[in-house]
């Protein structure tokens, strides 16, 4: 029974009043056989003290392992089961537990933008998983005030891609006007990127707010046309869809979406059984930024999380290696966020670890990282690769004109 809730309290203290009263017509028989011999003898059982006292670990004298459990735990919002944020999240426990040192929690949520609001406003939430297309969208829409002092970046993760996945009765997203498409649970990330795609390429849909896999199901019916996914590739919501349900239609990157994204590819590497050998589906690709509430020295949550960090950099290399998720070998600790501030922990363990990094890092997204990615997405054609490098290079650059750098 657990200790410290309060509708077991109420069914305990039933327990014990029920007690009371078996023990109470035990001894009247022992009373009416024994004279009146036990009626002098003081009852050790103290109803009303029972009653008093509640059943917690610190009334039941364990309130050093309350303090010891509780001292170093951190908090992070990571997403749905079937995301990339979740995995990722899960993944940092894994690698950063280390005992009553560190106990890192991660709680399933919607997504990216339910994901900045919890941090924001949600009590226990230290860190975040989310895109940097909703800390603009955010920050554009003055959803928060004073955002850019309260939410800092501890470091940039991986790229997501934007999956659009139809039936196959539409043939390209311009198909999609007038059509019902599947932005996800509302506080995903599609939630955001969705309405951006749409109204900058100048197509209306009827969007509805349903789980992605719900989502499917309904598109096997017709009821839907199409599902917005934004996560990192593969993703198992479509290693296991039978081409038979639907096709990802390609979003082709260009100047309309060089303030928030990226170019990216969805490969027959990917997707196996959706996309045929040697196809390559363009999309966008959105960035990934681990945040943290920006919590001032001396706070009980600041010194939690400035030990994440610690553990975060300094165990760095261990979530590079299987098992854990390929993107994790995409993220470069120095690369900076357009916009954003890094958390001033963080800077600091750049600063001690990894000077030459910090020094060469540019703004926007780091050179390194764009050819790594570019590498990734078109692994065996390097005019290619270099074409996408240099449109990761352009828009970079774009980006720090807008931000003043």
């Amino acid at each position: 029974m657990p200790l410290g809730r309060t509708a077991t309290i109420g069914r305990e203290t039933g327990f014990v009043r029920r007690v009371v009263l078996w023990v109470a017509g035990g001894v009247g028989a022992l009373s009416l056989a024994a004279g009146g011999a036990w009626s002098q003898t003081p009852q050790p059982f103290n109803v009303a003290q029972a009653r008093a006292v509640p059943p917690t670990a610190a009334a039941s004298g364990e309130a050093s392992i309350v303090a010891r459990t509780n001292a170093w735990t951190v908090t992070i919002a990571g997403g749905q089961l079937e995301d990339t944020f979740m995995r990722f999240a899960a993944e940092l426990a894994r690698a950063l537990d280390d005992g009553d040192e560190l106990r890192v929690l991660p709680i399933a949520t919607y997504g990216a933008a339910e994901n900045l609001n919890d941090l924001l406003y949600l009590k226990g939430i230290d860190i975040a998983i989310t895109h940097t297309d909703v800390f603009h969208e955010f920050k554009r829409k003055k959803r928060a005030a004073n955002l850019e002092q309260r939410v800092n970046y501890i470091s940039q993760m991986y790229v997501g891609e934007l999956h659009v996945f139809a039936r196959h009765d539409i043939k390209t997203i311009y198909d999609l006007e007038g059509q019902t498409v599947g932005f996800d649970t509302k506080g995903a990330g599609p939630t955001v990127t969705g309405p951006i795609l749409f109204e900058r390429l100048g197509i209306k849909v009827k969007p509805v707010f349903i789980n992605n896999s719900a989502a499917l199901e309904k598109m096997k019916t017709g009821e839907i046309a199409a599902i917005l996914h934004t996560v990192g590739k593969p993703n198992n919501l479509f290693t296991n869809v039978s081409p038979d349900v639907g096709h990802f239609l390609p979003v082709e990157y260009s100047e309309k979406f060089s303030d928030y994204y990226v170019p990216s590819v969805l490969t027959h590497e990917d997707y196996p059984t959706l996309i045929k050998e040697g196809e390559k589906i363009e999309t966008i690709g959105i960035p990934v930024v681990l945040a943290v509430y920006n919590w001032p020295e001396g706070h009980d949550r600041h010194r939690r999380v400035e030990r994440f960090i610690q553990y975060y950099f300094e165990r760095f290399d261990t979530l590079r290696k299987p098992p854990f998720h390929p993107k994790w070998k995409e993220i470069n600790l120095a690369a900076k966020v357009p916009g954003w501030a890094r958390y001033p922990v963080a800077e600091r363990m750049l600063e001690q670890m990894q000077p030459q990094a910090v020094a060469a890092a540019a703004p926007g997204i780091d050179p390194a990282y764009a050819r790594t990615q570019a590498a990734r997405v078109v692994p065996n054609n390097r005019a290619e690769q270099e074409r996408l490098f240099q449109e990761f290079l352009e828009w970079s650059r774009r980006r720090a004109q807008r931000q003043g750098r």
